[in-house]
C-alpha cells in the first residue's frame, strides 16, 4: 500500500478526483496514466514505474481548514436502565461508530448523535483501542459515563488530513490536568486515619483535605490540599461538614476516598466534567483483580471450577483443587478464588455449564481474570466493578505507563529515521502532498503494514528519501526517489507541528536537514 497524491496542475481548482487508467507496465514500454479531473480541464501525467497502489489525493492548507471540535457528552443512568445507544464497527468506516440512539434516552439527552465516533471514554484514549476493550470499559462504568466524541464528517475529514486525532482530543483538556486518586486508608495506631476535613468558604459541598504529615492518609496517596469528591461508595457534594464528620465516625479502621488536586478540580468544572472512580489512579487498595494466563499441559490445566453460595447468599464460579506443578499452580491461581472473567469476557451472567464451556473452548490456552472473596465483597461495599483495577494496571505501573507515554510523545516531537522493507502490503503507507506546494506527508498507514511497524504515523512530514533530502520536492519527484531504492526503504520523518516550529528557525532546507540529524530516533527496522 503505497499511494501516490501527486503535483498540483496549472489551475488552482483542479485535482479533486483521481482514476487509475490503463494498467501497469515495465520500463519502456507505455506506462498506465492518472487522469486528473478537474472544474475546468484535465491533464495527465505518468507516475513512474513500481509505485504500488496509485492514489491521488490533495489536502487544503491546514491552516485555511477549520479545526474539528470534539464534544463532550455525559451521561448518566438509573439501575437496570442502559446508555440507550450501540457501539459498533461498519465495513469501510473507521473509528468506533455510535449507532441506535433510542429515542428519549439516556444517550439522546446527552447530546450524542448518530454517527459520532467515539475519542475517549472517562477519560481515557480509545480510538486506538481494540473495540472489545471499548466496549468493556464502557460497561464497567456503572451509572455514569463521560464520552468524548466527534462528529462523524469531522471525523473522516481528519483521518483523510492526516490529523492526529490524539492530540485533538488532549487539546480539549486542560494543560496540566490530573487524573483523581482512589486512596484506600488503614488506621494507624498512633495517629488514627491522619486525615480531617475543611468545608470550603463559599462552596457548598466542596471539602479540602487537611492532613497529618507522615501519617496513614499521606502514606495512601493523598496529598495535603486535594479536595474530596467521594468517600466509600457516595459523593460529598450533598453533605454538609457535620454530615461528613459523622459519615467518617462511622468508618472504623478503614476508609476509601477519591481525592483529586485543587486546580484539576477546577479544570473538571469549567469542562462539566464529573469527577469518577472509574478515571481514578488506583493508591494502596487492598484487593485487586488478577489476571492469570494459563497453557494447558498434558492432563489440562489442573484446577476444577465450581459453584458454590456464599455466606451472602451470592452464587459464584470458585476456583478448587489445583494440581500440584500444574499450569494452574504454576500461573499463580489461589484455592477459593472467584472467577470473573475468561479471555476478558464477564462471568455475570452465564451460568456453570457455560462458563465451564468457555473455558474448554479456549483450546490450548486461556485468561482468567479472578479475585478473592474478600475482594470481591470490598468492591461491592464500594459499588464499584472489581474488574476496573488489576493487580497489574497498579499505582507503579500507572506511573511507569504515564512515563513511558510521556516519552514517546516526546520522542514523537524529534525526527526519526524509519526503516521499511516492501511486503504483502508494499511499504503499508500512502503519501499526501498540500496543494500547489513542494513537500510531502504521510496521509495513510497500513495496519500490520511495514509503515506501521517501522514507526511512520499519519500526518508525519517527510524530509528525507533514502538519505536524500526531499523537502523542497513535488510527490511525483518524491515517488522517484522511492521506486530507486527497490524494496528498502528509510525516510526521515518528524510530527508536523514541530517541524513547522523548527522550520521558522531554520528556513533552507539543507539547514533544517542537518539540523534535524543531531537528535535522530532511529526506529526499529522491520
Amino acid at each position: 500500500m503505497f499511494g501516490l497524491q501527486g503535483r498540483p496542475s496549472l489551475h488552482p481548482t483542479v485535482c479533486l478526483t483521481a482514476a487509475l487508467m490503463g494498467k501497469r507496465h515495465n520500463m519502456g514500454s507505455s506506462a498506465g496514466l492518472v487522469e486528473i479531473i478537474g472544474l475546468t480541464g484535465t491533464f495527465t501525467f505518468n507516475p513512474k514505474e513500481g509505485i504500488d497502489n496509485p492514489v491521488m489525493v490533495f489536502t487544503d492548507d491546514a491552516d485555511s481548514v477549520s479545526k474539528p471540535s470534539p464534544r463532550l457528552c455525559v451521561l448518566k443512568r438509573e439501575e437496570r436502565e442502559s446508555y440507550g445507544f450501540n457501539l459498533r464497527v461498519e465495513r469501510g468506516r473507521q473509528g468506533h461508530i455510535i449507532r441506535n440512539l433510542v429515542v428519549g434516552g439516556v444517550s439522546g439527552c446527552s447530546g450524542l448523535q448518530d454517527g459520532d465516533r467515539l475519542l475517549e471514554v472517562n477519560n481515557c484514549y480509545v480510538d486506538d483501542v481494540p473495540h472489545t476493550e471499548v466496549s468493556r470499559k464502557i460497561k464497567l462504568s456503572g451509572h455514569q459515563l463521560c464520552l468524548l466524541v466527534l462528529n462523524g464528517e469531522e471525523y473522516e475529514q481528519a483521518v483523510s488530513q492526516g490529523q492526529d486525532l490524539r492530540s485533538l482530543a488532549r487539546a480539549h483538556k486542560d494543560e496540566g490536568c490530573k487524573p483523581p486518586r482512589l486512596c484506600h486508608i488503614t488506621r494507624d495506631p498512633a495517629s488514627g486515619l491522619g486525615i480531617s476535613f475543611l468545608p470550603v468558604e463559599g462552596e457548598k459541598g466542596h471539602f479540602s483535605v487537611s492532613l497529618v504529615s507522615g501519617g496513614a492518609a499521606e502514606k495512601a496517596g493523598v496529598c495535603k490540599g486535594d479536595r474530596l469528591v467521594w468517600m466509600n461508595g457516595g459523593t460529598v457534594c450533598d453533605l454538609t461538614h457535620s454530615a461528613l464528620n459523622r459519615m467518617m465516625k462511622k468508618c472504623g479502621n478503614h476508609i476509601t476516598i477519591l481525592v483529586i488536586d485543587s486546580e484539576s478540580e477546577k479544570s473538571y468544572m469549567r469542562r462539566r466534567m464529573p469527577i469518577l472512580p472509574t478515571m481514578a489512579v488506583p493508591h494502596n487498595l487492598p484487593h485487586r483483580a488478577r489476571k492469570l494466563l494459563l497453557v494447558s499441559g498434558p492432563e489440562g490445566y489442573g484446577f476444577l471450577l465450581r459453584l458454590e453460595r456464599a455466606p451472602s447468599g451470592r452464587m459464584s464460579h470458585v476456583l478448587r483443587e489445583m494440581d500440584r506443578y500444574s499450569p494452574a499452580e504454576t500461573a499463580g491461581m489461589q484455592d477459593g478464588e472467584l472467577l470473573l472473567e475468561i479471555n476478558a469476557e464477564s462471568m455475570e451472567t452465564l451460568n456453570h455449564e457455560e462458563v465451564v464451556d468457555r473455558v474448554i473452548q479456549s483450546g490450548q490456552q486461556v485468561s482468567l481474570t479472578t479475585i478473592t472473596s474478600q475482594g470481591l465483597e470490598f468492591y461491592t461495599k464500594l459499588g464499584l466493578s472489581p474488574l476496573l483495577f488489576c493487580e497489574d494496571d497498579g499505582a507503579e505501573k500507572e506511573k511507569e505507563s504515564g512515563e513511558a507515554s510521556q516519552k514517546e510523545i516526546e520522542g514523537l516531537c524529534k525526527p526519526r529515521l524509519c526503516s521499511l522493507r516492501k511486503g504483502p502490503l508494499g511499504f503499508g503507507f500512502n503519501l499526501g502532498c498540500v496543494l500547489q506546494r513542494p513537500g510531502t506527508f504521510i496521509s495513510q498507514v497500513a495496519i500490520g503494514g511495514s509503515g506501521q511497524s517501522a514507526g511512520l504515523i499519519e500526518g508525519d512530514v517527510v524530509i528525507e528519501v533514502n538519505g536524500q533530502n526531499v523537502e523542497e520536492k513535488y510527490l511525483e519527484d518524491v515517488m522517484i526517489v522511492v521506486r530507486d531504492g527497490g524494496h528498502f526503504l528509510s525516510l526521515l520523518v518528524m510530527e508536523k507541528t514541530s517541524y513547522n516550529k523548527m522550520r521558522q528557525t531554520d528556513t533552507p532546507a539543507n539547514h533544517v536537514t542537518a539540523e534535524v540529524k543531531k537528535n535522530i530516533i532511529y526506529d526499529k527496522v522491520c
